[in-house]
């Protein structure tokens, strides 16, 4: 799969500000190249062990409507860029970005385990790489990361806008009954309302959508198998 290139990842803290800051205003919010029907979707979602910054990533590829794997692709790689909060995609990018390399179809949409627009400078994991991968992208993330919302009804479907800064940056989304809601969040050239409709249609019984459920198992199978295979 090609990826667009738009910056160095060898960079610091003040750097950093300053890329996001830039792409940011690169972001198209609403459906663009996004086809119906979809005919296929890719999830993609990072795994390591505490205290190492050995990273497994995972881009995984599957049918739309039957959410069966067409193919998968891992790869691991010492990350570089230290932990800081709103910057994980500086920290987790260039993994993933590998791992979507190496896929030999391109996906109509991408969902990730991280956040869209619902970041405090507007652009998280699934909006910053959205732009490297120029296809239409969603965050669903399992925790907020800024913004306030109402209580969202326990029902599978409802869902409650999540508000930033004055404006609507996602939606608290109940993916399941009786479970914790996901945060779902444009990220690249795709409406809100698109991004909610996927991310309910992917769903199969689970709290986390059917692409990053099924990348989030893949990392960290490949994280175990690492481990035990270097403790042998």
């Amino acid at each position: 799969m090609k990826i667009n290139h738009l910056h160095r990842w060898n960079c610091n803290y003040q750097e950093a500000v300053v890329i996001q800051n830039a792409l940011r205003n690169k972001l198209i919010l609403q459906d663009q190249d996004l086809p119906m029907p979809i005919r296929t979707i890719a999830g993609a979602d990072i795994s390591y062990a505490k205290g190492s910054n050995i990273f497994f990533a995972a881009a995984i590829l599957l049918d739309y409507q039957s959410m069966s794997v067409i193919e998968d692709c891992t790869h691991i790689v010492e990350s570089t860029f230290p932990y800081v909060p709103g910057f994980l995609s500086f920290r987790e990018g260039p993994a993933l970005l590998a791992a979507f390399a190496k896929l030999r179809n391109k996906p109509d949409a991408v969902m990730f385990d991280g956040q869209g627009i619902a970041h405090p400078r507007g652009i998280g994991l699934a909006s910053h790489m959205g732009l490297f991968l120029d296809i239409p992208a969603i965050g669903c993330a399992k925790t907020r990361l800024c913004g306030t919302h109402e209580t969202v009804e326990n029902e599978k479907g409802r869902f409650t806008l999540l508000h930033f800064n004055n404006s609507v940056c996602g939606a608290v989304v109940k993916t399941k009954h009786n479970v914790k809601p996901v945060f779902i969040s444009q990220g690249h050239k795709i409406s809100l309302p698109s991004a909610i409709d996927i991310a309910l249609s992917c769903c199969r019984g689970y709290r986390l959508p059917e692409p990053v459920r099924k990348a989030h198992l893949l990392v960290n199978k490949i994280r175990m198998n690492y481990f035990k295979t270097d403790a042998d």
